[in-house]
């Protein structure tokens, strides 16, 4: 039997590592310098996935609702009949999901539509008023007279040159693009067509992608590296379904809060408010403000008393969402303190935009928690765990009041 070679052995790594090593330079070569071409190919590939990302993306969030409609058909119908069970949860929640959303287009709809018809009838009638209510005020006041034909002249050229320049421009560049605006339209509402089919098909196989994720996760990794990776996993859709789900649900009371408040306080266009302060509701801390502005400058235009008192009520809604409704609905489903939920809405958000800000808040308590952890092995690691205990007694008291309680049960 011939013996192996150590020398021949050694030889054989080391060219290898070497291959190996100029192989990831010509890929990271190829990556800075053709960056272009490399972003290029991803986003026509993410271009051809988006209908599984809204799929995902819709199934995910169904998922709660199936399993409650589970749990509401009890144990032992689901035992006795498993595919029917699972057929009529999964029915149920996209048939609720469909209505809601075709409900809400339903209000929103008409209602926009009888906004903007009031302003092309009433807006020609406000500007004659204000302009009379101008000369009033020149031929009261000589000075502003005197001011106007100064510079009201000047004034007047700018603006009849940006109406019949810029705005005639910017219209045309609307007309000339809408063939393309129609496009993109019909291409998003083919992607999530498919979104709401693909996601029927991923919530009746979710249990067997869950199972397949586990086998492939154990497969390429270690027990111990698996099973902490499968942990955070957990973790994380803790962390996104809770909050996420918590804040449709708060967003949705939020919104008939407000119908119900615009219809008390006489305000114009109630549903329509109610929609757009409900469905901003959903973007943490910025979300009031993004809903309330443009509802409050519609109101202003049609009735600047509405328009402050919309104000004072979306202030006292909004305390009363911050204060008490969201609490009781999301809890401390984060753990993040509000530094880090405004560091993690403006970092997102700036990166992903709307979405980021969304999704933001979640992930970075998932990124979070992954630096906690690792922090605590090292600090373990290199013997200095009574900084950890230090930190947890002053700033986190109830985590300790926490486990003593888990101790003793």
């Amino acid at each position: 039997m011939k013996l192996k070679n150590p020398d021949n052995e050694k030889y054989i790594k080391a060219s290898i590592a070497g291959f190996c090593a100029v192989a990831a330079g010509l890929v990271l070569f190829f990556f800075l310098f053709r960056f272009s071409s490399v972003q290029g190919g991803f986003d026509k590939v993410v271009q051809i996935l988006k209908p599984f990302v809204y799929g995902a993306v819709i199934a995910y969030i169904l998922t709660p609702f199936c399993n409650r409609f589970l749990r509401l058909f009890g144990k032992e119908f689901c035992k006795a009949h498993p595919q029917l069970s699972e057929a009529l949860s999964i029915v149920l929640s996209v048939v609720i999901a469909v209505l809601i959303i075709a409900a809400l287009f339903m209000l929103v709809i008409p209602q926009l539509w009888d906004s903007i018809e009031v302003l092309a009838q009433t807006m020609p009638a406000k500007i004659e008023a204000a302009g009379r209510k101008i000369e009033t005020m020149l031929a009261e006041r000589p000075q502003l007279q005197a001011a106007w034909d100064k510079y009201g002249v000047v004034l007047q050229e700018k603006l009849e040159k940006w109406v019949n320049t810029d705005m005639l421009s910017f219209a045309q560049k609307i007309l000339g693009n809408a063939a393309v605006y129609v496009q993109q339209t019909a291409v998003v509402l083919k992607n999530i067509v498919l979104g709401v089919l693909i996601s029927i098909y991923i919530l009746i196989s979710r249990r067997k992608f869950g199972a397949q994720a586990k086998m492939l996760l154990h497969g390429i990794f270690p027990n111990r590296a698996a099973r902490v990776i499968e942990k955070e996993v957990r973790y994380a859709d803790r962390m996104f379904n809770g909050f996420l789900v918590g804040k449709i649900i708060d967003s949705a009371i939020i919104g008939l809060l407000c119908f119900v408040g615009c219809l008390v306080l006489h305000l114009e266009s109630p549903a329509l408010i109610a929609v757009i302060i409900g469905v901003t509701n959903i973007i943490p801390f910025f979300g009031p403000f993004i809903g309330a502005i443009p509802c409050a400058l519609m109101l202003l235009i049609q009735n600047p008393v509405h328009a402050l008192i919309f104000v004072i009520f979306v202030f006292v809604l909004q305390q009363l969402d911050g204060n008490i409704i969201g609490p009781r609905i999301l809890g401390d489903s984060t753990g993040l303190s509000s530094f880090w939920v405004l560091f993690a809405i403006l970092l997102f958000g700036g990166l992903w935009g709307i979405t980021g800000m969304i999704v933001g808040v979640p992930l970075f308590a998932v990124i979070y928690d992954i630096i906690r952890q690792l922090v605590s092995i090292g600090l373990g690691k290199h013997g200095r765990s009574e900084l950890e205990a230090a930190y947890r007694e002053e700033f986190h008291p109830e985590d300790k009041v926490s486990s003593e309680i888990e101790t003793e049960v």
